[in-house]
């Protein structure tokens, strides 16, 4: 099982180069480049510059507040920086969010998700042949790419494009076209990655005549050298998940594990602008279904005992500095060797 480290998403910029020398260190496969308050390219490219060996990936990057040229430049550029490590993760964001937060319009996401895929991935083709490019859709419109403005050939491949997937639609076009999918903390739980996620990817392959995509878990997960630090873990965790819970995209979930009263109560809380309350709605019984707990040593079994069959990775946030990193490394050789 691949193992990737989620960089903190409020990471100061002058921080991300120790981070990410830290992480290649602990023998992480690749690192997961959020994006929140800063730009998820600019993030990558620090990552890229000061390591070496492990993935870099965006997951994942606003597609929807941002021109598909400029996309696949910027991907381009990183993969050809990075010596192929650099991986494109797209996602959508939520309809407020990309209106009110970004000042960009929204239409239907899945339709329009994929003719952006298509969109990027006929430029990585233009930029690899030196040619223009022409991309008619309902949503993009690509006909012009004069020889000025094509960076040309690159030695290395174009990069992969996964899917950062919730819902059944997306889930299903990921299987038609991307190259991976990226769960969201809220849905990988293992009721709906094997009841709602894989379904969805092979329908979607089946339909696109291709294999299915592997599935990386976001695990929600609180870990550390001893009992104190992973306490300490666990009430982050709960204000995370208590704000991402009162998110409706993410209501389908909480309906499954039958707790639909808990998005109601955060929703209430949200729209009461009541933010320094919404940790206390999430309990801790409810807390111990949503998330895994456990030290070092455990943690292994634990993620097997979750994601084993069900995904092909596991997504955690990068571990703070206790003075352990023997400790961890040893737990991420030991879940990778699974």
């Amino acid at each position: 099982m691949r193992v990737f480290a989620a960089l903190d998403p409020r990471l100061p910029l002058s921080q991300v180069p120790a981070v990410a020398r830290r992480m290649e260190a602990l023998g992480f496969d690749g690192i997961h480049i959020p994006e929140t308050i800063h730009d998820s390219f600019a993030v990558a490219l620090l990552a890229a510059e000061h390591t070496s060996r492990i993935t870099v990936r965006t997951a994942i990057t606003l597609a929807f507040v941002r021109s598909p040229t400029l996309v696949a430049y910027s991907a381009w550029d990183l993969a050809s920086f990075s010596g192929g490590r650099f991986e494109l993760g797209l996602g959508t964001q939520i309809k407020q969010n990309i209106e009110d937060r970004y000042a960009m319009p929204w239409t239907e996401p899945v339709g329009r998700m994929g003719e952006y895929v298509e969109a990027v991935r006929e430029l990585f083709a233009a930029f690899a042949s030196g040619e223009s490019v022409r991309y008619e859709g309902d949503h993009y419109r690509l006909t012009r790419m004069q020889p000025y403005f094509n960076p040309g050939p690159s030695e290395m491949a174009a990069p992969p494009v996964l899917l950062g997937a919730v819902n059944t639609g997306m889930c299903t076009l990921a299987g038609r076209l991307a190259d991976g999918v990226i769960t969201h903390s809220t849905n990988a739980d293992p009721g709906y990655l094997r009841d709602v996620v894989r379904p969805a990817l092979m329908a979607g392959a089946v339909e696109g005549a291709r294999a299915t995509p592997p599935i990386y878990a976001s695990a929600p997960v609180a870990t550390g050298a001893s009992a104190e630090l992973v306490n300490r873990e666990r009430e982050r965790m709960r204000r995370l998940l208590a704000f991402l819970y009162s998110t409706p995209s993410y209501k389908p979930t909480l309906v499954r594990l039958g707790l639909p009263e808990l998005f109601d109560r955060l929703r209430e809380l949200t729209r009461a602008q009541r933010w320094d309350r919404l940790s206390a709605v999430m309990t801790d019984d409810v807390l111990d279904t949503l998330l895994v707990c456990g030290d070092y040593a455990a943690l292994p079994g634990l993620l097997w005992e979750r994601y084993g069959g069900l995904a092909d990775g596991v997504v955690m946030a990068a571990p703070a500095d206790d003075g352990a990193d023997d400790r961890l490394r040893k737990a991420i050789e030991e879940l990778r060797s699974k």
